[in-house]
């Protein structure tokens, strides 16, 4: 009797996580199909039903194409940071040094700190009179309006989120490099190789995997970017810093037009299934070949 439900017995262990996603991710996922097809502009509580004519606005709509470029630039200013940099840290923190620990507790600070803590302190660095400005007027240089102008707004604010992001994925690398083989690393010595030649040859090859990760990581957190843009923006100057996700929020919260801000929500979606499966099949093709 017990062998015949032993095979059932990883189901079960399974059965809450499958319970979780369902509650929290399936059921919201098709609410919110659901109130794409449906216009609240008029009423909150009686929704009328419109089909697709929210999808047909949005691709329609300037500030969408203005908010999704804002986006993308936020995606290339700290994607690249965020998979790159943490691999360079990862791979000097993992060499036999002194003060080791130290090291790696300073690095990783920041993620432990409140994401709205970090973006107001950045706030006062930021501000006219902040110590940045204070810094570039000590040296001869002329105020920079960090967050009020339109041309630096939305970098400064990708500087709070690679602050905050690089401890972490430095910690997911280096949980990555304990798992290479010492002996690759030796038969590099033999031949000569320099410390580039080896980390070339044998580490990023080794940890191609947890690179695909990271940068799938890295790309969805960049797309989905909010409370920095919330607390020192707003959005603004003129919409410079305004993300997809903050204008899903200024849609759904302050316009309480639920029915665009789902559309918008599901298209984001779809976006980020597309940069995800892009970086899949770029960073582990060899696996999905038929």
């Amino acid at each position: 009797m017990f062998k015949y439900y032993k095979k059932y017995v990883p189901y079960l262990f399974l059965l809450p996580a499958l319970l979780v996603l369902i509650v929290f991710f399936f059921i919201p996922f098709f609410q919110t199909i659901g109130l794409s097809f449906n216009d609240y502009s008029s009423s909150l509580y009686h929704p009328v039903f419109v089909g697709l004519k929210n999808y047909t606005e949005i691709l329609h709509s300037g500030i969408f194409y203005q908010v999704m470029g804002n986006t993308f630039l936020f995606l290339i200013a700290a994607v690249p940071f965020l998979v790159i940099f943490p691999l360079f840290l990862a791979v000097l923190i993992n060499q036999k040094i002194r003060g080791i620990t130290l090291y790696k507790i300073l690095i990783y600070l920041p993620v432990i700190v409140s994401i709205v803590v970090a973006a107001i302190a950045f706030k006062w660095l930021y501000a006219q009179d902040g110590i940045l400005n204070y810094f570039m007027n000590l040296f001869g240089f002329n105020s920079i309006g960090w967050l009020t102008d339109s041309r630096f707004a939305l970098y400064s604010v990708a500087i709070v989120t690679i602050w905050k992001g690089v401890g972490y994925y430095m910690m997911i690398y280096l949980a990555a490099l304990m798992g290479v083989p010492q002996e690759l690393y030796e038969a590099c010595d033999i031949d000569g190789a320099n410390f580039l030649q080896k980390h070339l040859t044998v580490t990023i090859p080794q940890i191609m995997p947890t690179i695909a990760l990271v940068s799938t990581i890295s790309i969805i957190s960049a797309m989905k970017v909010f409370v920095e843009i919330y607390v020192m923006t707003k959005g603004g100057p003129l919409n410079s810093s305004k993300t997809i996700v903050y204008y899903i929020y200024e849609r759904a919260f302050e316009n309480l037009d639920l029915g665009y801000a789902s559309a918008l929500a599901v298209i984001l979606l779809v976006v980020i299934m597309i940069f995800s499966m892009i970086n899949i099949f770029v960073f582990e093709k060899d696996k999905y070949k038929i």
